[in-house]
């Protein structure tokens, strides 16, 4: 069929399951980064997909800060099972514990970033030679300036001045001993895209993409929710609000939007008048202007 003949969303799938098969073939050990939130959610479907009748051949692997919302664990559990995927789960807890990581300090210390130390150890360990991710080019303007195809030297960094061309949908795998690849299939797709596909496939993702009542404190414009690991500030307070996440992370770094969206119909109703991105509510990507692309080039996902 003509890809003129193909819906906005069909096109985008074709294209994510061609990258997919493209890791299968030119790489031994791939793996496929999984958190449980809704863009890996959707990575799974086209998994699923790319390579049906047979279950698709990577594991599932995640990397646990310790401090993710409860939802989204649960749910990861849950779709791992489901689907008959390999689920490979690695703690940054016990990188700190060998010495590996150092925990933050201050009043919500955050571990999203020691995720990067515990990330390529656990690919170390496995020895993936590509790891495919649910990150697009739509979330943050670092990201925006990744390939399907990302090259990773040694220790796992990212230049991105040393990016390959994939013209004519050629990607290029060759990489030296202990290299590797981060692939991202939805690099194309916009945070609109993934939850009209969810609902066009009908997908389950977890209850705290949805409006629910929570605790919560507004730090600096930022709605975190009630923790153990959060310190409250002078003249701060949790107040309960009715709220729900458009992204999902480490809890003492991702916030909250006020929202009465209870269905997949609202929820993308509401991204479509949107101004302020998903990341928008991340505080770890207000640390700096740079903070993004600081971590990616130091091996982060």
């Amino acid at each position: 069929m003509s890809s003129y003949n193909l819906t906005h969303l069909a096109q985008l799938e074709h294209e994510a399951i061609f990258i997919m098969r493209e890791v299968a073939a030119q790489f031994e050990r791939p793996a496929l980064l999984f958190s449980g939130g809704k863009d890996s959610i959707v990575m799974v479907r086209l998994a699923q997909k790319a390579f049906a009748p047979a279950k698709y051949p990577f594991p599932l692997v995640h990397v646990d800060t310790g401090h993710n919302f409860d939802e989204t664990i649960q749910f990861r559990d849950y779709l791992a099972k489901e689907t008959g995927g390999r689920l490979v789960v690695r703690y940054v807890a016990d990188s700190i514990k060998a010495g590996r990581a150092q925990e933050e300090k201050g009043p919500n210390p955050s571990r999203n970033g020691l995720q990067t130390i515990t990330l390529l150890d656990t690919i170390e360990e496995f020895k993936y030679d590509a790891c495919l991710g649910g990150a697009r080019r739509d979330e943050e303007k670092a990201r925006a300036k990744e390939r399907f195809f990302s090259h990773r030297d040694e220790f796992g960094q990212w230049d991105p001045k040393n990016q390959r061309p994939e013209l004519w949908n050629l990607f290029n795998g060759r990489k030296n001993q202990g290299e590797h690849f981060r692939v991202f299939p939805l690099s194309n797709w916009t945070e609109m895209d993934v939850w009209q596909y969810i609902a066009r496939e009908n997908l389950a993702i977890p209850s705290i993409y949805f409006t629910h009542q929570r605790e919560v404190v507004n730090r600096n414009g930022v709605l975190l929710a009630k923790s153990p690991y959060i310190t409250l500030l002078d003249g701060e307070k949790y107040e309960t609000r009715t709220v729900r996440y458009r992204t999902v992370g480490d809890s003492t770094c991702t916030g909250a939007v006020e929202s009465t969206a209870a269905n997949l119909g609202e929820v993308i109703q509401e991204v479509a008048s949107a101004r302020q991105t998903e990341r928008g509510t991340r505080a770890d990507d207000k640390r700096s202007e740079t903070a993004m692309e600081d971590r990616k080039k130091a091996g982060y996902f």
